[in-house]
């Protein structure tokens, strides 16, 4: 029996981050998905990096025995990378980035995982996570602090405790090999998926939308109404059989490089009509309508009577849309730095124009040079969003509790 694969790759900026700092690639041979962090520049950076590293391993086969030697290697390379931008250029500086991937080795597959980026098996319509997150909130999960359910839901869900970066040169991968067996699906995608829908809902749709394409496009647009509050990354792939394939159905051939490693990693959202987006769409500039030249050949009283109910009616509809989206933002919290102090934010950290979408409302008396650990010092310059204000003083704490005093 030969197998391959049938895939699609998916990544969008989301609503709140100002650019995408999650790669992917998607190859008949190789699955990945990673997730950077360290700033505006360094996550997308760390990420891209990571991609470049572990691409030419879909460029031939390769036997079970060696994929897992193929795939450190390639994570080597990628840190030794990292390490030497981050010299380089001080500004990159404790950038760092998760990692998913999976190396197709005939009919088995080899996965090497690092972080809080996902991989999930569906068989027989039933989900599976197969990898274990590397964050704060799962080692409470293990050491029985707290409950899997709990952990879903917990403030600190998304602090990393381990990551391909440079400032950790020792910190070691999980790997393991699987079989790949025909009818399975695999899901690889970042925590902008996992971390706002719900396992149940990401089953369900993946059990009943069969095209990987229109699944794909359908877990993006998931997490976008959900609020859609990190970047959104998704690699979805079928494993096939070759001797038994229908018309039209056969393996992807061509590979996919999306995010912040492809020429579109500033494509603007895909995100369709919720009220999330449009609270996001504020932020953008719109071009002016036509209208004027649509009254053109009408006579001057009429013209500048249609011109002045579709000047007060426009009033009208951008006063509701503030009125929406000030309300919208009033619920959205984060914490992040405030002259050199953790701070929480209640807003968005982005900027209409001149005026700041957030305001600081809570400082904690810490400094973020106090934390001694490099990546949370970046973590919360990045900002860390909260779904609420008790989210927000409960990841002040944790940060509080690393600090060096």
């Amino acid at each position: 029996m030969t197998v391959a694969l049938r895939y699609a790759a998916r990544s969008d900026v989301g609503l709140v981050r100002s650019n995408n700092q999650d790669s992917a690639y998607a190859g008949p041979h190789l699955l990945m998905v990673a997730d950077g962090m360290g700033g505006h520049a360094g996550g997308d950076v760390a990420s891209s990096v990571a991609v470049a590293a572990f691409a030419p391993l879909d460029g031939e086969s390769h036997g079970s025995d060696d994929a897992l030697d193929q795939l450190e290697a390639a994570l080597a390379d990628a840190r030794e990378e990292i390490i030497q931008r981050s010299e380089t250029d001080p500004e990159l500086a404790g950038m760092g980035t998760t990692v998913v991937a999976i190396l197709r080795a005939g009919n088995k597959l080899a996965m090497v995982h690092l972080g809080d980026s996902r991989g999930y098996l569906m068989r027989d319509k039933v989900l599976t996570q197969v990898t274990t997150d590397h964050t704060f909130v799962q080692h409470l999960v293990d050491i029985g602090r707290i409950t899997p359910a709990e952990a879903e839901v917990h403030p600190q869900r998304s602090v990393v405790m381990r990551v391909l970066g440079d400032f950790d040169p020792d910190v070691a991968p999980d790997l393991s090999v699987r079989e790949a067996r025909p009818g399975d699906r695999w899901l690889l995608c970042s925590d902008g998926l996992s971390g706002f829908v719900s396992a149940e809902t990401i089953e369900e749709t993946m059990a009943t939308i069969d095209d990987v394409d229109t699944c794909a496009d359908r877990l993006v647009q998931l997490a976008l109404r959900a609020g859609g509050g990190d970047n959104i990354t998704v690699v979805l792939a079928d494993v096939v059989e070759l001797d038994d394939v229908a018309d039209g159905a056969g393996p992807t051939t061509h590979a996919s490089v999306v995010g912040a490693a492809a020429l579109t990693r500033n494509d603007p959202t895909s995100a369709d009509e919720s009220p999330a987006a449009r609270a996001a769409n504020l932020t953008k500039q719109e071009e002016p309508g036509p209208l004027e030249e649509e009254l053109e050949d009408e006579p001057e009283p009429r013209r500048r009577w249609r011109l002045l109910v579709a000047w007060v009616v426009g009033v009208l509809v951008v006063v509701g849309a503030i009125g929406a989206t000030v309300a919208w933002l009033n619920t959205q919290y984060y914490v992040g730095v405030d002259d050199g102090e953790i701070t929480i934010f209640r807003g968005v950290p982005q900027t209409l124009g001149p005026i700041d979408l957030s305001s600081p409302i809570e400082h904690s008396g810490t400094q973020v040079d106090d934390l001694r650990s490099a990546y949370l010092r970046e973590r919360v310059l990045q900002t860390i969003q909260a779904g609420s204000l008790d989210d927000a003083r409960a990841q002040v704490d944790m940060l509080q509790d690393d600090t060096s005093s």
